[in-house]
């Protein structure tokens, strides 16, 4: 299980501290203090794995001499209280091998410490604890001073905001979640503190290597006496309350296993004793269920709460079917002349979507291919809502999906989130008269597909489900779209629209209907596919063919993509190079935004990167500079609105060239231009191509995938999330019987599944997962205990390089 850690602190002379010691100690070396006269000579220490100073462009070479560095920084600093550094610590994943390890660390203090303009010496550390598990982590030690050819200059008051950490830590858990999915590990980390995530327990203190070993020794230890008390009283919560543990659980997962219910135990208990008790507590909890094994023949659990909320699911998406809205055929007549008179002509499929959409009952649904055309008909659907007298309201998970619903259908939108605080305190309740319709409806986890529900139920309200299975799955655990349109049918748009030649549709329906190879080879037989001899290689291509495919249509919209955030920066900054050599830029204006030093000139490309209704733009929103200064930008939006943005209140900002898959579902452009690796799966492969209208181009390089087999292997991965109701149905189309972990069973009868041709497509993707149930109370006990006595030697396997 990786743990999360991140914390920062400053190292001053006031409370007795020298840098020069600090340093010495965190890079095991022997180190002169020329303001003591001594030395610092830490060379016995083992566990460190990496040592390095890494400098800003326009640092003296000098520093890169770690004595000689911070020898200059005591030197700098006269106060006898003076602040000398800033020294950052965080966990680093212990399913990733050493060389992974300090690759990941080393990119992430390069991105975010380097970049803005910091010396930084960074120390990795690959200690074994007394447990004999790995306890990876790197020390950061950071100048405060700006630093220029001559050496240290001013301090940067900037880098002390509070802010700023918090984008550290958010940041930080985004590398961490990047790095395991393209290595294709299923752990992941989070960055919110345990009350931000709704988690009822106390967030543990890292112990560092010096702490473990006095600890080891029975030396006092108050890091390690402050962790084991934590553990401890989590461990005893978790004993008088299981269903604390197991909430967390099921927090972004529907279901879990063995292994990870032991896990759990291990982190939070201390000594085996305790461990024994807290898994013996949530192991036998009347709340856990064992639904069955998956595809990989592991036993697959659940819990009543997690069940209960997508029982609670279908019970609200019943009575909305059971409610009526009905509007009228004058309605819906006048609505599709009024579209067409604005030329717009809908398809078959359209049309369908639009009948089953304003003529069903309380709940509908609509799953269409990317680029089918949804938005469009939304809009048509909306006009004849209105006309019966309807109020149509927009909703989405994020800002920009909510604006991209805005912008096609014309229907008022915005995030689910906002519509919750509001309801939370009581004003802008839905009623009967409302239509909300919720697109990207897939990427919305059970929880929160049930709470907007349950509102909209209460209330009298209809509800429209726009959405696709297989692009994006949601951050929470359950797949509630996929469930509810397999119970309750949807209209399905498979006619494609956004791409302009019929060989590029078929295209994209293949991706829909997961046939990722089949797309890969049409797009290779078009000459689309490219590869290099590495990575660097098909970067530089990509960027080559980008350039002469903008030159020669400047008119045409063009999105680079890619997986993973650190090549989305090198790829907007080759971009931006080439853009500066052309001399199509004009003068840089350095600029402090949330994600480090940037240069912005007029005729940029920017992306905002969170949402702020002042000025109108959202976390997504692309734009241009049309005049750059040092404290303002003058941007044209591409929806053709002007903003100027104040650097000093809003710098969320990073240039546009470039973005990840997963912030540009919904998009639409005339070219794209993707960067393949190995984090990516069928999923973001469908969106990543399928937001354009004239052309595609994929690169990739023979170091992440051998050949094109290779290639479309791992972009034709299904990760599908399931729910645990999926295994009440896995293998049977009547019944299903749900074994609780005490051997007690409980017959339930299956909803009948919606028999389209889609939907069993859409419960084919997650039937290969799962077999029918067939655990026993005994079998459960076994593997647990299994998983148990396995917990204390992962961490000696993983520091082998061992696959777990």
């Amino acid at each position: 299980m990786a743990i999360y850690h991140f914390s920062a602190k400053v190292i001053g002379r006031g409370s007795g501290r020298s840098a020069v010691a600090a340093a010495a100690y965190r890079s095991a070396s022997r180190l002169e203090d020329e303001r003591l006269g001594r030395h610092h000579d830490f060379t016995n220490k083992v566990g460190v794995v990496h040592s390095e100073v890494m400098l800003p462009e326009g640092a003296p070479e000098r520093l890169k001499d770690r004595e000689a560095l911070w020898n200059e920084v005591e030197a700098t600093e006269k106060r006898k209280d003076a602040q000398l550094a800033r020294e950052v610590e965080f966990a680093i994943p212990r399913e990733l091998t050493k060389e992974q390890g300090v690759v990941l660390a080393r990119e992430f203090v390069a991105s975010e410490f380097v970049d803005r303009g910091m010396v930084a010496d960074l120390n990795v550390h690959w200690d074994i604890g007394a447990d004999g598990d790995a306890k990876p982590h790197a020390h950061v030690m950071l100048a405060m001073r700006e630093v220029g050819p001559e050496g240290f200059g001013a301090k940067v008051r900037e880098w002390n905001e509070t802010a700023l950490l918090q984008h550290w830590r958010e940041s930080w858990a985004n590398h961490v979640n990047e790095r395991l999915s393209a290595l294709g590990i299923e752990a992941r980390v989070d960055h919110r503190s345990y009350d931000a995530q709704g988690i009822e327990l106390e967030p543990q203190h890292k112990i560092g290597a010096a702490g473990a070993r006095r600890d080891a020794r029975g030396e006092e230890a108050e890091r390690a006496d402050d962790h084991r008390a934590i553990a401890r009283n989590n461990g005893a919560a978790i004993i008088a309350d299981p269903a604390r543990g197991l909430d967390t659980l099921t927090r972004n997962q529907a279901t879990f296993t063995q292994r990870d219910l032991a896990m759990f135990a291990h982190r939070h208990s201390d000594g085996k004793e305790q461990f024994d008790a807290v898994l013996a507590a949530m192991r036998h909890h009347d709340s856990v269920l064992a639904l069955g094994r998956d595809g990989r023949g592991q036993e697959r659990l659940t819990t009543t709460s997690m069940l209960s909320a997508e029982e609670a699911l279908a019970r609200d998406a019943a009575r909305l079917v059971a409610s009526s809205h009905p509007v009228g055929k004058a309605d819906i007549t006048q609505a599709i002349r009024s579209a067409e008179r604005r030329g717009m002509m809908l398809g078959v499929d359209q049309q369908r979507a639009l009948e089953h959409v304003v003529k069903r009952p309380g709940l509908s649904m609509v799953v269409g291919f990317a680029g089918s055309g949804k938005s469009a008909t939304l809009g048509v659907a909306k006009e004849a809502w209105e006309s019966a007298g309807y109020t149509v309201r927009g909703a989405a998970l994020s800002g920009i999906a909510a604006e991209n619903l805005e912008s096609g259908s014309s229907i008022a939108s915005r995030t689910i989130a906002s519509f919750e605080h509001g309801w939370a305190r009581g004003y802008d309740r839905l009623t009967t008269r409302d239509v909300l319709v919720i697109d990207e409806a897939a990427m919305i986890g059970t929880r929160q597909l049930q709470r907007v529900l349950a509102e909209a139920s209460d209330a009298g309200a209809k509800v429209v489900m726009v959405g696709d299975a297989q692009q994006l799955q949601a951050i929470e655990a359950g797949a509630a779209f996929r469930m509810l349109a397999e119970h309750h049918g949807a209209a399905e748009i498979g006619e494609v629209r956004r791409q302009s030649l019929e060989w590029m549709r078929d295209a994209t329906r293949d991706l829909a209907l997961g046939r990722t190879g089949e797309a890969l080879g049409a797009y290779d037989r078009a000459r689309m596919v490219q590869a290099e001899p590495s990575r660097d290689a098909a970067r530089t291509a990509l960027i080559d063919r980008w350039d002469a495919e903008r030159r020669a249509d400047p008119a045409a919209s063009r999105i680079i993509l890619t997986h993973l955030n650190k090549e989305v920066a090198m790829l907007n900054e080759a971009a931006r190079a080439r853009l500066a050599e052309q001399g199509e830029l004009g003068r840089d204006f350095a600029v402090r935004t949330e994600r480090g030093l940037r240069d912005f000139a007029d005729n940029d490309r920017i992306l905002f990167l969170k949402n702020e209704r002042d000025l109108g733009v959202k976390n997504g929103t692309l734009g241009t500079v049309e005049r750059a200064a040092a404290d303002t930008l003058a941007v044209r939006l591409d929806d053709g609105r002007r903003i100027a943005v104040d650097l000093k209140s809003y710098a969320h900002i990073d240039h546009g060239y470039a973005a990840t898959v997963h912030k540009t579902q919904g998009m639409t452009v005339d070219r794209t231009h993707v960067l393949a690796t190995p984090g990516m799966d069928a999923h973001s492969a469908y969106v990543a191509l399928s937001r354009h209208r004239s052309g595609t181009a994929i690169h990739y390089g023979r170091d992440d995938f051998a050949d094109e087999k290779a290639l479309r292997q791992t972009l034709g991965r299904e990760r599908p999330k399931d729910n645990a109701l999926d295994f009440r149905q896995a293998g049977q189309d009547t019944q299903a019987a749900t074994v609780r972990a005490n051997g007690t069973v409980k017959e339930q009868a299956s909803t009948d599944m919606a028999q389209s041709d889609r939907a069993r497509e859409l419960r084919a993707m997650v039937a290969a997962r799962v077999a029918a149930p067939k655990p026993t109370a005994e079998s459960m006990r076994d593997a647990l205990a299994r998983a148990a006595s396995a917990v204390t030697g992962l961490g000696r396997s993983r520091d082998n390089g061992a696959e777990l």
